[in-house]
């Protein structure tokens, strides 16, 4: 609950009330409704196809990161209630390309997969799985414009210095597949990884969006790695990004929600405060971090004068 209520905070961002915050939410607005024949035009041209880093953004939708966090969430608290480790779990994105941001991938939903895994191995190969998938497509065909262009999965490991949200081997190869299956139909593939530890530790959404090289592609800058950034040391390349730190890149993830969401989540905020309540840490409040020593002698002092027979004897 608290992550989830993190990322609707996430969604919701800050108030903007100049003209360029205007204009910031009346893209925010577009996102929901798009030109079919624009969309099918830009599908057709596959820029994408001729250039390896194409894509540079991500905007995720409020339904979107508030579903794939209680997923990733439910996986960590299974695995635990069993007796073991947090379950890694899968998921299907549903979204498209924005022509008129083309660089943009838009996530309008997501939809849990009954697929389970441990140790960056989730693998959709089970039959019963690829015929649910199947089943969902074509469902979606009939309910929805959209298409799935993506999926996303939990890399539930423990808190440490950098984010568990990267490709490992296993995964490179997956999105490796749907990339060549899908990139050249129209559908360019996203792979989106979660830390669902690293979420509730810092009760925020811990989440990076990928997509990988083709195999006969090198980047030009030695040592760059999936951010961006040059990084010289080959153990903390590995620690952060995983030993295909090579093979992908990120892409940088940004929330959207309509004006009349936002609006109603203002009012929630502003009388009722549920989103205070539920996304925060009272222990780590400055006021309460403050006084908690004098809170202590003071309940040292009543179970003191409690013990008023002096020989450990309540009267």
């Amino acid at each position: 609950a608290p992550t989830a209520a993190a990322a609707a905070g996430a969604a919701a961002g800050a108030t903007t009330t100049s003209a360029a915050g205007d204009k910031q939410q009346s893209s925010a607005d577009s996102r929901y409704t798009f030109d079919e024949k624009a969309l099918d035009d830009f599908r057709k041209s596959k820029p994408w196809q001729n250039d390896p880093k194409y894509f540079k953004k991500v905007a995720v939708s409020p339904a979107a990161i508030m579903k794939m966090m209680m997923h990733c969430h439910s996986g960590v608290e299974k695995g635990i209630k069993q007796g073991g480790n947090p379950i890694e779990v899968m998921g299907l994105i549903l979204g498209r390309p924005d022509p008129s941001t083309p660089r943009t991938l838009i996530v309008s939903d997501v939809h849990p997969l009954p697929v389970e895994g441990f140790e960056t191995r989730v693998i959709a190969d089970d039959q019963d799985v690829i015929n649910h998938m199947i089943s969902l497509g074509e469902s979606m065909e009939h309910t929805r414009k959209e298409t799935f262009m993506g999926w996303y999965h939990s890399h539930p490991f423990d808190v440490g210095l950098h984010s568990h949200a990267y490709l490992s081997q296993t995964d490179i190869s997956t999105q490796l597949q749907w990339q060549i299956a899908e990139d050249p139909n129209g559908n360019p593939f996203l792979a989106i990884v979660v830390d669902p530890l690293r979420s509730l530790a810092k009760n925020v959404p811990d989440l990076q969006a990928f997509r990988v090289y083709p195999p006969d592609y090198n980047s030009p800058i030695m040592n760059e790695c999936p951010d961006g950034n040059v990084v010289p040391d080959e153990t903390s390349r590995l620690e952060k990004w995983g030993s295909c730190w090579s093979r992908y890149y990120a892409l940088e993830v940004e929330y959207y929600m309509s004006s009349s969401a936002r609006n109603v989540i203002g009012c929630l905020t502003q009388n009722f405060l549920w989103m205070r309540t539920l996304g925060s840490t009272p222990m780590l409040e400055t006021e309460n971090r403050e006084r908690w020593a004098e809170r202590v002698s003071g309940v040292a002092e009543k179970v003191k004068a409690l013990d008023v027979g002096g020989d450990g004897t309540n009267a």
